[in-house]
């Protein structure tokens, strides 16, 4: 094998990521030369619309995929965020790369944090998860709808749209825009858990070559791998959607595990939320289990509830 095709889309923080990977694989593998096939997806197009309403994260990721069946990449470069839990047949999650600092961060031109916004301070964010969480803690704040990539989210807070806005703190970093910004609040993963995966790429391979599964499993981070799985698992299990609010996250300190979880309302109310620690060593079924725990506990309907509500303004324009 002396050619190498990552497909990648084309936002700038996609193409860092992509050029990120291939960068790793040709210091690994000198004699494979590797080139970028770059897609725009279809949530790169539909930005007017929140995502659960144009069929949720895998608009991010059905191209590229699509392209790898297609013959014309060998892999994916994705932010796992965006992955859903389910795989095409022909492909295979198979990597995950070490996971960068996986906090949210509150952004404003005008206050220094979340706890100085105002009564009624207006807040953008598309995610019903950072909603949820953030009208838990602030139920007087209103929340307004926030798409577009990141350099037109920022254009929107500059021009005064939202009094504050709430973003992953990774990506910002890697474009190098948090320097711009007069007040940034990193916020600590009990103030905000972050999403299943968030601040990993995951690498998609198409199955049976054993090259590309060589170089792909050179990227992968044991400790990154473990924990996401936990919360790819859990997401599986409970059978949550992007229009359903749900956080989830797990770290690994020194023999622990510290996993994370919250669902609820997009309103904040009707919260169900689990912090556990456990061992390393039987943290295998870690998701799986919490996620049978609520569904006992009532989850299911909660979700289903939720979802209902969620976005229910724009639900009789849904694509």
């Amino acid at each position: 094998m002396q050619k190498l095709t990552i497909a990648t889309r084309v936002s700038d923080l996609a193409l860092w990521q992509a050029y990120h990977v291939k960068a790793r694989i040709e210091a690994s593998f000198p004699d494979i030369e590797v080139k970028l096939n770059k897609i725009v997806s279809n949530g790169d197009k539909i930005l007017d619309k929140p995502l659960a309403l144009i069929g949720g994260k895998g608009h991010f990721t059905k191209e590229l995929e699509d392209e790898m069946l297609a013959g014309n990449a060998d892999i994916a470069v994705h932010s796992l965020k965006d992955v859903p839990t389910y795989i095409p047949d022909g492909l295979e999650l198979i990597s995950v790369t070490k996971r960068q600092d996986q906090s949210d961060v509150f952004l404003s031109h005008k206050y220094k944090s979340i706890d100085e916004l105002p009564q009624g301070g207006v807040v953008g964010t598309t995610s019903l998860r950072r909603r949820m969480q953030l009208l838990q803690k602030r139920p007087d704040l209103k929340v307004k709808d926030l798409r577009g990539n990141v350099n037109t989210r920022l254009r929107k807070l500059e021009e005064g749209q939202y009094d504050a806005i709430i973003l992953a703190w990774i990506g910002l970093n890697r474009l190098d825009l948090l320097k711009d910004i007069p007040f940034t609040q990193k916020l600590s993963l009990d103030m905000m858990i972050p999403p299943m995966g968030q601040a990993a790429l995951g690498i998609e391979i198409v199955q049976g070559n054993e090259k590309v599964l060589e170089i792909a499993r050179s990227l992968n981070d044991e400790n990154t791998y473990i924990c996401t799985k936990i919360e790819r698992d859990f997401i599986s299990k409970i059978g949550a959607g992007c229009s359903a609010p749900v956080a989830c996250n797990a770290v690994i300190d020194g023999d622990k595990v510290i996993f994370r979880v919250m669902l609820g309302y997009p309103d904040g109310t009707n919260i169900m939320q689990e912090k556990i620690t456990t061992s390393l060593d039987k943290s295998k079924n870690l998701g799986l289990d919490l996620a049978r725990k609520m569904i006992d506990n009532g989850a299911l309907k909660l979700l289903k509830n939720a979802e209902k509500i969620a976005f229910k303004d724009e639900m009789p324009q849904r694509l």
